[in-house]
């Protein structure tokens, strides 16, 4: 008797009811046994010992469920690939559209899909990625304390999605007959079509994260320059603490998207020139050099000198040197630099205006 992947896969929402209608009776009754017992075993714990972080012991259970799924799909998929004319009663009968199911299936964990079409090696480089940059930006924002970090997660939906359609690509490749090589994800970004212009399609991926786009592109300064002003953005604004302006984060993000998409239509006609944001940043290197030298006296006096300091002046004066720095110098100099810049353009302006009016004359 054949067996119905679909209905395998829906009675799996029951933690082990698909695995038990495949014929895997053991395991599917280990899943159930764990998925309910795991939570009930860590909220007794916590209930009798009055120490409540014992109940997060009970995500234990959804990750035991997130994995009886993930095992129920790949029992089935494993059936489906055995030869038909075998004596067992779980084997699936080979189509292509259960074969779609299979794949669209796995596909939602990064890799699991392009195992099986048979791409192990393009699979791998697929989940490492997924799993070590996730990895990485939750081990780094917990040492460093900083939730800022967390923003680099906006990453793993990129990866996800370009997993996810490049199985929808190969399956098609696949069911039509074509060949198909196993190769990694990384050499996709060294590609060229015959012309040697690099995919339009990955550009415009890449140009959700600002600048990598068009890094992707060969733009190397024009991408390096959007990249900085948006993390920068971000950092600077936190510290700060200036709220007001968090609407600028956005401004940078969307103006880099769609520079990026341009650069990538302009590329699949001819060469791009590489034009910085900022054309007269690099000439500008006394003032540059000044900024930083604000930066490190900046911080040498926030986190140095301020807290050595700050007590025997609440003590000697009665003034509290943390709330009078944090609550009004800092919004104080932003105001200077800003009428700084205000009085900057307008003079320049004038002087521009001059400027024409002697050239008419």
């Amino acid at each position: 008797m054949n067996k119905n992947p679909i209905l395998a896969f829906l009675l799996a929402f029951f933690p082990g009811g698909g695995l038990m209608y495949l014929g895997k009776v053991m395991r599917g009754l280990f899943y159930t046994v764990t998925v309910f017992g795991i939570p009930i075993f860590a909220i007794g714990v916590a209930v009798i010992t009055a120490y409540g972080e014992f109940a997060l012991l009970a995500i234990g259970g959804i990750l035991m469920y997130i994995v009886n799924f993930i095992d129920t799909v790949i029992t089935a998929s494993k059936l489906y690939n055995r030869s038909a004319d075998t004596s067992d009663e779980a084997v699936i009968e080979r189509n292509p559209e259960t074969e779609r199911f299979f794949t669209i299936v796995l596909s939602f964990v990064p890799g699991l899909g392009h195992f099986q079409l048979g791409l192990v090696y393009r699979g791998i480089t697929l989940l490492a990625v997924f799993m070590g940059l996730g990895i990485m930006i939750l081990f780094v924002a917990m040492m460093t304390g900083r939730e800022e970090i967390l923003v680099f997660l906006a990453s793993l939906p990129i990866v996800w999605i370009y997993g996810f359609f490049d199985v929808l690509r190969q399956l098609d490749k696949k069911q039509k007959g074509e060949s198909l090589e196993d190769k990694s994800v990384f050499e996709d970004f060294e590609s060229r079509d015959l012309e040697g212009r690099k995919s339009k399609a990955i550009a415009t991926l890449l140009s959700i994260v600002p600048g990598a786009g068009h890094l992707y592109l060969g733009l190397q300064k024009r991408g390096i320059q959007l990249m900085v002003a948006f993390l920068f953005s971000i950092y600077i604004l936190d510290v700060l603490r200036l709220g007001l302006f968090l609407f600028i984060v956005p401004i940078i993000w969307f103006y880099s998207f769609f520079d990026g998409l341009q650069k990538a239509s302009k590329s699949a006609v001819g060469e791009v020139e590489d034009e910085p944001i900022i054309t007269t940043f690099f000439n500008h290197q006394k003032w540059i050099g000044i900024g930083l030298i604000a930066f490190g006296l900046y911080y040498i006096w926030a986190y140095i000198v301020m807290p050595i300091v700050a007590p025997y002046i609440r003590e000697m004066f009665h003034i509290d040197l943390h709330y009078w720095f944090y609550q009004y110098f800092q919004t104080a100099v932003l105001c200077l630099l800003l009428i700084a810049g205000g009085i900057k353009l307008l003079t320049g302006s004038k002087v521009k205006q001059k400027e024409e009016e002697g050239e008419l004359d």
